[in-house]
């Protein structure tokens, strides 16, 4: 029997989780009310998000600093790395602001609904943060790396890392150049391996998750916005098999394989709704993908604030949903600026659960749409949540396996699909 359970995979201890997670919220909503079962279980979620929040900064910045400085006599090649991984960015999710638009507009899924039944105070409370271009800006840069990495602002430290491992890289080589680049390759790889012991705790964690989620709304949460939440799902499925599958199939990455390494960060970033809980593990597998860490290292951590293909297009839907809700018929011009200042403000949207609706009441209210739409989305966002930060997720792996294809550094291992990555050539 024990070697029965030890021989079920990481994956599958997370679907099964999930299932039991489910049930329990099921139950603690519908048969045990008033016990509070699920809402017991929430420490439980809380202390994996906070384990896997740990690993965030120290395993991006050791392993940003490691990738350019590592690779110091050639910084033109960073630089181009950067500015095809922005381009890349740029051109994925306006395709996923035109799905949302699209999937919006035809299926409707405002019409009927009552904005009544939500009140513009709770609304408000996530229009707190007003969003603009100039302030996205500015926080881009931190006045404080340790204040950056305590909040665990992922592009402030992205932004500092990439400067210091630059001059660090113009540092003359020897001993003081040696010692730091021999402690950072350290650091990353204990974090590796501080990775896999958190990941043992992450079934309970994301049961957890999962039953405080069901257990707060039920699963009859769907049923007055059930064509919200259908027609998010379907235009991210569209936008997944049209535009993330063909870029696949064009870069030439194998998809099967690709799958393989991808899938247990996926139902993680699912599961929590937390781009953050799916970062160390999709960026140990990409490596034994086959990408570079040094690719990795950039891409992946920039993507997530420059990438987020899935908050872009639920963005989209939202904010035309709350305005049809609303009886306020946008013109086209009218929603392509809207969706203009959707593609700006949402670059450096945290990656954390909820983000998304920050940014969403800050665009209504200067468009002047009615803050009761943000109230009435909450009843089904996290549902919406795990979907769009899954793909997120999903985005940012493909992104990364592209730009090492365009820079000819994609070295995929030869064997089975869970072949330890090749030597690359220095």
């Amino acid at each position: 029997m024990w070697r029965f359970l030890r021989g079920i995979s990481l994956t599958w201890w997370i679907i099964i989780a999930m299932v039991i997670g489910i049930f329990i919220g099921w139950a603690d909503h519908t048969l045990w009310t008033g016990t509070d079962v699920a809402a017991k279980l929430q420490p439980l979620s809380t202390i994996f998000l906070r384990l896997i929040k740990s690993i965030v900064v120290p395993l991006v910045f050791s392993s940003l600093v490691i990738g350019i400085a590592g690779h110091g006599d050639d910084l033109k090649r960073v630089g181009r790395l950067a500015f095809r991984s922005i381009v890349y960015f740029e051109l994925v999710t306006t395709l996923a602001l035109a799905f949302g638009l699209i999937a919006v507009n035809f299926f409707r899924p405002g019409d009927g609904v009552d904005l009544s039944a939500a009140t513009a105070d709770q609304g408000k409370q996530f229009a707190s943060s007003q969003v603009t271009l100039a302030g996205v800006l500015e926080h881009t840069f931190p006045a404080s790396f340790f204040d950056a990495a305590a909040r665990n602002e992922v592009l402030q430290v992205v932004i500092f890392a990439v400067l210091f491992a630059i001059a660090l890289a113009q540092v003359n080589p020897g001993r003081p150049k040696d010692i730091l680049l021999g402690f950072f390759e350290g650091l990353a790889d204990v974090m590796f391996k501080y990775t896999g012991l958190v990941m043992l705790f992450a079934p309970i964690g994301i049961g957890a998750a999962v039953a405080v989620t069901v257990g707060h709304s039920g699963i009859g949460v769907l049923r007055n916005l059930f064509n919200l939440v259908a027609t998010l799902y379907v235009a991210l499925v569209a936008f997944i098999l049209l535009v993330l599958v063909p870029i696949a199939v064009l870069a030439r990455i194998p998809l099967r394989r690709f799958w393989y390494w991808v899938k247990q960060p996926w139902l993680i970033a699912f599961s929590t709704a937390s781009s953050e809980a799916a970062l160390p593990l999709a960026f140990e597998n990409l490596e034994k993908f086959g990408i570079p860490r040094r690719i990795i290292a950039f891409v992946l951590p920039t993507g997530y604030s420059f990438n987020l293909d899935g908050s872009t297009l639920y963005l989209a839907v939202a904010s035309v949903f709350v305005a049809q809700a609303a009886g306020v018929e946008l013109t086209l011009g009218q929603q392509l600026i809207m969706m203009l200042t959707l593609m700006l403000t949402s670059k450096g949207v945290a990656a954390v659960p909820r983000a998304s609706l920050v940014i969403l009441s800050g665009t209504l209210s200067a468009f002047g749409l009615p803050l009761e739409g943000v109230a009435v989305i909450l009843g089904v966002d996290a549902l919406m949540d795990m979907a769009r930060t899954s793909v997120n997720l999903l985005g940012n792996c493909l992104a990364s396996a592209v730009m090492a294809r365009i820079e000819g550094d994609l070295h995929i291992p030869v064997g089975a699909p869970n072949a330890q990555p090749a030597e690359v050539p220095a």
